[in-house]
């Protein structure tokens, strides 16, 4: 029986590709290849090219596929590993429609809602989630830091609106701080979103369904030994501490699986998806939903899979057999 090639497809236009090429490595060990073949695919703005033995080979975006000497490659499915855009916000996912290939994430509406990290979190407030207060800055538009802080207060956290979640975030703590701050996530994402800062410990919860089953991973706790959980905390080993399973009352652990597991269905996500919580008080805020999580061997989701004791191979067997079943 012949192997399906699966293109694990990773790279993106924003500064999120040096943790796109990583989590492609982790995804590409995870793939079972006793039963699947396994091409990366580089996408960026210059060039889509698959990677053979060495050797980078032009797509042909047509049909997603490529020559290798005289033989036509086609992909069986694509599993999406970019973080931003054009793979997190719905753009390579509304192509993957358009030509008929099979993907492992959410489709067009989902990736694109939770790419807006602020219309994301309004829209599941209307369903009873909680999130914290939040402006909205677009560009080439008046802001008055006087309102941020009467509205929000100090702290805050400003961060691109649209954008993966490791740069241009910035927590501040003076008025002074709030312009530059605004102008660094700017870099990243025509939208800034300023959150009111929740003191409390931050936890994050993945899962994937498929027909008649789901699966809500163990809860991780993340303690930064930075001030928040910032590219360097996530990428840097010493810089943050992850207790899987996270060490909370059997009650809350329950209560933050069920609202994920709830956010999931709420925008119609498909294949892990990972959420991210700050526990204070006795409440529990959302922080954002990430539908092409980080990949690497010590991401969140593979230390969590690994807790729940589960074979991390057929994960991920089960969730491109379920996006080629989709088709």
């Amino acid at each position: 029986m012949d192997k399906k090639n699966i293109a694990v497809v990773y790279g993106g236009d924003s500064s999120e590709i040096v943790v796109s090429r990583k989590s492609a490595q982790g995804v590409s060990s995870f793939i079972d290849d006793s039963i699947y073949n396994i091409i990366p695919v580089l996408i960026t703005l210059e060039k889509w090219v698959a990677e053979v033995d060495g050797d980078e080979i032009a797509i042909n975006k047509d049909d997603f596929s490529f020559l290798q000497g005289n033989q036509k490659v086609q992909f069986d499915c694509a599993y999406v590993t970019i973080h931003g855009t054009p793979g997190e916000d719905g753009k390579l996912q509304g192509y993957f429609d358009i030509i008929g290939l099979p993907y492992s994430t959410c489709g067009v509406l989902p990736a694109s809602l939770t790419f807006n990290k602020f219309v994301c979190n309004t829209y599941l407030k209307g369903f009873g989630v909680s999130v914290a207060d939040s402006l909205l800055i677009r560009k080439g538009t008046e802001f008055s830091v006087d309102n941020i802080v009467d509205t929000l207060g100090l702290p805050c956290f400003i961060k691109p609106n649209a954008g993966g979640s490791s740069f241009g975030i910035t927590k501040v703590k003076k008025i002074a701080e709030i312009t530059p701050a605004i102008l660094k996530a700017f870099e990243e994402s025509d939208e800034v979103i300023i959150e009111q800062f929740i003191d409390g410990n931050e936890f994050t919860c993945g899962l994937y369904k498929i027909p008649h089953k789901e699966t809500v991973f163990p809860i991780t706790e993340v303690i930064p030994a930075n001030e928040f959980f910032d590219f360097e905390a996530k990428y840097t080993a010493e810089k943050v501490q992850e207790i899987t399973p996270a060490r909370l009352p059997k009650e809350t652990s329950i209560r933050i699986q069920q609202i994920t597991s709830l956010i999931y269905d709420i925008l119609g996500c498909k294949g892990i998806v990972r959420v991210d919580y700050i526990f204070s008080g006795n409440n529990i805020f959302l922080l954002e939903v990430n539908t092409t999580p980080g990949m690497t061997a010590t991401s969140f989701i593979p230390q969590q899979i690994e807790a729940a004791g589960l074979d991390i191979k057929e994960v991920f067997t089960e969730i491109i057999e379920d996006s080629i079943a989709r088709k």
